[in-house]
């Protein structure tokens, strides 16, 4: 009668040991979960608000090494990105890619210049951009460095982003926001 108890607490365990490994692999390499702490990319992005992270779009971050698996695409203008914030590595800031690598970017009048043409997508033109920050002077044209990304928030009035502290390294992204999951109300696709 008791091996037939450590049988059944055997596979108890076994299942939740295997359930465990299942849920860490899928955070790891293939989505996650964030909670929006501020209002930085209002109105996309509610304080509060629940979202899930494809993180194998871009090529997920193999754990304790630099390497990375192979990606499906590159990160592109419009993307709303999970990033390691690279003025303090144990945070994770999201933000809307505005520029790659090469790319010159200018603040004029509230609308965003890439190579000075304006950016007419409704991601960005339905918004006004402030001219703040070190990297954001009015009439200054930042030109993107190699392997990097320039980044706004939507709520461009309340947000620090590379205006302030500079370039996303390409190596800190984390992954591309695709969804919102909580509250119910709010349940959709994040473009």
């Amino acid at each position: 009668m008791s091996i037939k108890k450590k049988s059944v607490a055997r596979d108890w365990v076994e299942s939740i040991i295997v359930a465990f490994i299942l849920a860490m692999f899928v955070r790891t390499f293939v989505v996650q979960a964030f909670k929006i702490p501020t209002g930085s990319m209002r109105p996309t992005l509610l304080e509060g608000d629940l979202i899930l992270v494809n993180k194998f779009i871009y090529g997920a971050k193999i754990p304790f090494t630099s390497y990375r698996l192979p990606k499906v695409r590159e990160p592109q203008r419009g993307d709303v990105i999970v990033f390691i914030y690279p003025e303090d590595p144990k945070k994770d800031f999201i933000k809307r890619l505005v520029a790659t690598e090469s790319e010159a970017v200018e603040i004029k009048n509230g609308t965003v210049y890439i190579n000075g043409r304006p950016l007419l997508d409704t991601n960005f033109s339905r918004r006004y951009y402030y001219n703040r920050g070190d990297f954001a002077q009015e009439g200054q044209k930042i030109v993107v460095p190699k392997d990097s990304f320039f980044v706004m928030g939507d709520n461009s009035a309340s947000s620090q982003d590379s205006r302030y502290w500079g370039f996303v390294p390409k190596k800190n992204v984390l992954g591309n926001a695709i969804l919102i999951y909580w509250p119910l109300n709010r349940i959709r696709i994040i473009k």
